[in-house]
């Protein structure tokens, strides 16, 4: 057991080492391939019907999160069953393996910084069609219908956002789950992106989706939000706006981190925006401070890096831990046994 905590704290260093030295390939993401076969799965079952979407939601993200169960058995029976010649080395390489290629498919922090500041120097550089161009990559926004100001707004609550979903979040159920919490994390989050949406096409299929989305998310969200306050500029600007606004949101789980990331910038978040022709007005997020500049991209994307880092740190010295005193544990059974054995050796 104590081998298997140290094989998932490596592969998870490795793997967050991985995205940031690559990143995501623009070709042959594993995640694009689940969302390509997720499509194909959707064109099948779409009814407008909530059982409907709620199936599409099960055979998804259970059959992606079973397969990598599937998969972590085998390399995991493999690390008990060692071989003469190294064997044990090779396979708990394996293992290491294993995990550190998963963490790097799911996280996304790396690719999520480059965006936004290819945005960000863009807006710098004066040119605002280009960051129009460029900000669909990063959110779901009209961006003909945002300025400058706007634009900035939107990549600054993106970054928040996604700090949790694409790096906080799926680090917790790694941590929690090994390989299949890691990928039922990702699947999940993915469906939810897809399908999520509050659109006449996906208001009912998609709605299991997105509430389970909002159950998987909100351990990462407080743990984005805590780590945020921690790492931030403003510590207790962070709390406060937390503490005040982030029950405000329509969303559970990016109210308390865009709260938080805008305590700590001390910028004001919320407010209206467009999302596929519709405009939503949202409550607005630490409202005392100025409205966000330009400039708050690059801090708001370094700020990202630093939580990203605290959580890795965070969720593997807590995998570890728990390792280690369920080791004492079993090994204090064990010790109780053979004394009671030692002293009752007739029974």
């Amino acid at each position: 057991m104590r081998a298997e905590h140290a094989t998932y704290a490596c592969g998870a260093a490795l793997g967050f080492l991985g995205d940031l030295i690559a990143a995501d390939p623009r070709r042959g993401h594993p995640v694009a391939a689940f969302g390509r076969a997720a499509g194909a799965v959707e064109r099948r079952l779409w009814r407008d019907h909530r059982g409907r979407g709620a199936a599409h939601a099960l055979l998804c993200a259970g059959g992606a999160a079973a397969g990598a169960a599937l998969v972590q058995r085998a390399v995991r029976g493999s690390l008990t069953s060692p071989l003469p010649g190294g064997g044990a080395r090779t396979r708990t390489a394996a293992g290491v393996a294993l995990t550190a290629a998963t963490v790097w498919a799911v996280l996304g922090g790396t690719s999520l910084g480059r965006e936004a500041r290819a945005i960000g120097g863009a807006l710098t550089a004066g040119d605002p069609d280009l960051a129009r161009e460029r900000l669909p990559h990063l959110c779901g926004r009209d961006p003909q219908a945002l300025d400058e100001p706007q634009m900035a707004r939107a990549v600054v609550e993106s970054v928040a956002e996604n700090t949790s979903d694409a790096v906080v979040g799926a680090l917790v159920w790694g941590a929690l789950g090994g390989v299949p919490g890691l990928v039922a994390f990702r699947a999940v989050n993915t469906l939810d992106a897809m399908v999520g949406h509050k659109s006449p096409r996906y208001r009912r299929f998609g709605w299991a989706s997105a509430r389970l989305d909002d159950v998987a998310g909100w351990p990462g969200a407080r743990l984005t939000a805590a780590l945020t306050v921690l790492a931030g500029p403003d510590r207790r600007g962070a709390l406060n706006a937390w503490r005040a606004d982030g029950g405000a949101h329509p969303s559970p789980n990016a109210g308390p981190v865009e709260a938080s990331f805008a305590g700590a910038l001390g910028v004001r978040l919320g407010g209206t925006l467009a999302y596929g022709g519709r405009v939503e007005h949202r409550p607005v997020l630490n409202g005392a401070a100025r409205p966000v500049g330009v400039p708050d991209i690059e801090r708001a994307v370094r700020l990202s890096r630093r939580v990203s880092v605290l959580a890795l740190a965070t969720t593997v010295a807590g995998r570890l831990a728990v390792g280690a005193v369920r080791a004492a544990r079993a090994h204090g059974r064990a010790g109780s046994a053979r004394l009671t054995a030692q002293r009752c050796p007739g029974r």
